[in-house]
Formats: structure tokens, C-alpha cells, sequence
């Protein structure tokens, strides 16, 4: 045994002298799996409206079978490159590299690999952004391969008749006990699942039925990744409602600080990133429709539902335009408030520097260390008074600038005082009787005409 440990070591210290020994063999450990980095899930589907999760083998379903396999990619700080490292690791067999390179890039896409239809509307940005979404899928007849960066809400299934808006439910609070002969067959849901029900109003998306067939299941995905967007676009619409009441309410704290946080400059990041979302999908998604309708395993209401799914994508971002001008507005007026601001200070500066300026020119010019200046011979007693006078002078100067920056207002209001009461003379003319106006006015008649 002691001669066996011999002969291991003896072997290790050689190998350690030729790795020494030969500098130019670099030994690098590849790392091949990223246990709970990916979250996976497997379904199959058996065309009757039934589901089982599977394990996760990426083999095809067979005749009316059909599976489905997502990934769902970390939303950390890494790289492109990382995910495509996540994808080889959870893909690699059967699929091949192009397959995955295909689904990981950035960037719209839509093909046929290997037979296999392929799309993608990944738009690049950092992955911790919520405004960042990717999806992209290979379908052929009997699987679908989907890749989400996060997770998709609602994007798993419940029956029809278990769905949580069916019946009404009870909400589940922790001082509520519910008794079990009456709350067993009920349905409990959570106050905060509640909330959010009632402000992303998704009565419809809340069921979702099991897809039969390939093309209900393509159906599904887009139609889930869109409520997404659905969803990231009423948040962003109930902030800006609720920073516009606030302005509306708050004063100059609020205002300084919304311009301090540089609120609404990345709110309209965000918002381009979500139109450049939306415009993925308007290049790639009628692709798709066009593509699948001459699948003979695409059903045509699918087709109809991909056609909806468009004009609902257009009509979203239309809304997106709309509340990018509202948010260029709302920055728009801030700027000119704080441009207001600047512009009052400067106005006191300046007018600050008008009274001071006078001033400080006759004390430079008493100050200065020369002979001849009047008043300042400190032995005469007929130049006694000589501080008096210069200070009489300044008052003078002092009195003489603020009528000057007062005339143009005491102007103004003269002049608006003579408007009014002109106008107050001649509504009083105008309510006199007919015939007492007539006589009144006759003697300005001229011949014929009387004069208004």
C-alpha cells in the first residue's frame, strides 16, 4: 500500500515538472453546468386540453403530443456572452450552436433552421432593467423551445373552471379565519394578488386555457409576452399620473428634487426602450403570421388571433407615443420653471449690482489718495460737513435709480387705471335707455348721421 501512495506521488511530481517545465500548455477548466442559474420548465401536452410536466429531455411529442421546454435566463449583471454559456449548458444536445447563438442574440430575427421556424425580439440593454425584454422561440411541429430573460407572468395555465376570477374569492388576510365547512370548496386569493388584479384589469388573462395544438401554444407565448408590455405600460402610466397630481399639489421642494433625480429624463429611457421593444415585435410577429399560415399544422384561427395580437401590438405603440409627449411636457415645464428661477435670481443680482454700483463709485472716487477732491480738507471748519454731503449724494443717487426701475411699473398700472375706468364709462353709457341715449347724443349729430 505504502509503495502504491510512492508511486501516485512520484507520478504527480513529474507531472507538476512538465507543466513547470513547459510554460506554453495553458490547462484551463472549462465550467459545463450553472446548477440554479436557469430556471427550467418542461410540459407535454396531449391535444385534448391536458398538461403534465415532463423531465427535461427536449425530445418531440409524437402524433397529436406535443412539449414545450422554457428557459429562463437570470436577470443579473452579466454578459451576452454569459447567456449563451447558460444556453450551451441547458440546450447544447440536440440542438446546435447555431440554434442557440440564433436564440440568444440581440436584435430582431426571423428563419427557418433546420426546418425549425425561429424568431426573436430581444432588445439589448442591461439585463437588471426591467424595460428590457427578450423572448425568442423555435417551434416545429411536435416542440416549442422558448428563451425569456426573467419571467413572463401568467405564463403558465390553469383550467378553465379553476381559474381565480371564476368565482368570487375570499381574500386572505391574517386575522381572517376561514370555516371549513363553508370556505372549503371556496377560493382563497391573496389582498395583494387582488390589487393587482384590479389595477392591470387582466379579467381575460387571468384563464388561460390548455393550448391543443402547436399554434395555440405560439398563440399563448406572444399573447403573454404583449401583456407584459401591457403591464410595464400602465405602471409607467399610473408614476406619471401620480407625479402629475403631486406637482400639481407640492411646490418648490417637489419640483427641485424631481429635477435633482433626473425623474422624467430616465422614465423617457425607459420609454424608448419599450418602443424599441414594440418595434421588434412589428417587424418580426407579422412575419411570423405570414409564414405560419402556410404551415398545414397552423391552425387559421391562430392566424386570426396572430392578426389581433398585431393591431393590439400598433395600438400600444400609439399609447407609448402619447405618453412620451406627456413625459416631454411635464420635463419641458420643469425646465422652465428652473429657468424661471435662474432667470428671479439674476434679476436680484442684477438689481443689486445697479444700487451698489453708483454707490460704490463715489466712495471710490472719495477714497482716492490724491489732492483737490472737495470736502475732504479735515483742518478747515468750513469742510466740516463734507461726510453729510457725501452722504446726502448717495441717498440722492440711491432715490434717483429706484424711480427709474419704478416708473415703467407706476407707468403700467397709470395706464391700466385709465383703461378701466374708460371702459367703466362706457358700460355705464351703454346701459342708459334707448331714448335718453338718442338725446343725448344729439348733440354730436353731424347731418344725417349720429355719432356712436
Amino acid at each position: 500500500m505504502e509503495l502504491v501512495l510512492e508511486e501516485t506521488s512520484a507520478e504527480a511530481d513529474e507531472i507538476e515538472e512538465e507543466t513547470l517545465k513547459s510554460p506554453a500548455k495553458d490547462i484551463r477548466l472549462y465550467r459545463t453546468h450553472f446548477p440554479g442559474a436557469v430556471r427550467q420548465k418542461a410540459y407535454k401536452f396531449d391535444g385534448l386540453g391536458n398538461y403534465f410536466t415532463k423531465e427535461w429531455d427536449l425530445t418531440e411529442g409524437r402524433g397529436r403530443e406535443f412539449c414545450w421546454y422554457h428557459v429562463e435566463l437570470p436577470k443579473g449583471n452579466h454578459k451576452l456572452s454569459l447567456s449563451a454559456q447558460y444556453l450551451i449548458d441547458v440546450l447544447c444536445p440536440p440542438l446546435k450552436l447555431q440554434d442557440i447563438l440564433m436564440l440568444v442574440s440581440n436584435g430582431p430575427y426571423f428563419g427557418y433552421i433546420d426546418g425549425a421556424l425561429v424568431f426573436r425580439v430581444n432588445s439589448p440593454g442591461p439585463a437588471t432593467s426591467n424595460f428590457t425584454l427578450r423572448l425568442a422561440a423555435r417551434i416545429t411541429q411536435n416542440s416549442v423551445i422558448t428563451v425569456s430573460l426573467g419571467r413572463i407572468p401568467r405564463l403558465s395555465f390553469s383550467p378553465v373552471g379553476q381559474s381565480l376570477l371564476s368565482e368570487i374569492p375570499s381574500i386572505e388576510t391574517p386575522g381572517l379565519v376561514i370555516d371549513d365547512k363553508t370556505g372549503s370548496n371556496g377560493i382563497v386569493i391573496r389582498e395583494h394578488v387582488l390589487e393587482f388584479l384590479l389595477t392591470m384589469n387582466h379579467s381575460e388573462e387571468a384563464d388561460n386555457p390548455v393550448p391543443r395544438s402547436v399554434s395555440n401554444l405560439l398563440v399563448h407565448i406572444v399573447d403573454r409576452h404583449m401583456d407584459h408590455i401591457q403591464d410595464i405600460v400602465i405602471e409607467l402610466e399610473i408614476e406619471l399620473d401620480t407625479v402629475e397630481l403631486e406637482l400639481d399639489k407640492g411646490g418648490f421642494a417637489l419640483k427641485k428634487q424631481l429635477l435633482d433625480d433626473r425623474r422624467f429624463p430616465k422614465m423617457h429611457l425607459n420609454l424608448q426602450r419599450l418602443l424599441q421593444v414594440v418595434a421588434h415585435g412589428e417587424q418580426v410577429f407579422p412575419r411570423v403570421k405570414e409564414k405560419s399560415a402556410t404551415k398545414s399544422w397552423f391552425k387559421s384561427e391562430d392566424i386570426v388571433s396572430l392578426e389581433e395580437i398585431i393591431g393590439r401590438l400598433r395600438r400600444l405603440k400609439e399609447n407609448l407615443g402619447f405618453i412620451v409627449n406627456r413625459v416631454t411636457v411635464i420635463q419641458a415645464g420643469l425646465d422652465s420653471w428652473q429657468a424661471e428661477q435662474i432667470n428671479r435670481k439674476l434679476y436680484y443680482l442684477s438689481f443689486l449690482s445697479m444700487i451698489f454700483l453708483p454707490l460704490s463709485i463715489v466712495t471710490g472716487v472719495f477714497g482716492m489718495n490724491v489732492g483737490g477732491l472737495p470736502w475732504t480738507e479735515q483742518n478747515d471748519p468750513s469742510f466740516k460737513d463734507g461726510f453729510r454731503n457725501v452722504m446726502i449724494l448717495c441717498v440722492a443717487i440711491l432715490l434717483f435709480l429706484l424711480l427709474c426701475v419704478a416708473f415703467p411699473y407706476l407707468y403700467a398700472h397709470i395706464s391700466a387705471w385709465r383703461r378701466r375706468r374708460a371702459l367703466r364709462r362706457s358700460w355705464s353709457i351703454n346701459r342708459k335707455p334707448f331714448v335718453r341715449r338718442t338725446l343725448l347724443g344729439g348733440r354730436f349729430q353731424t347731418g344725417s348721421y349720429v355719432r356712436v
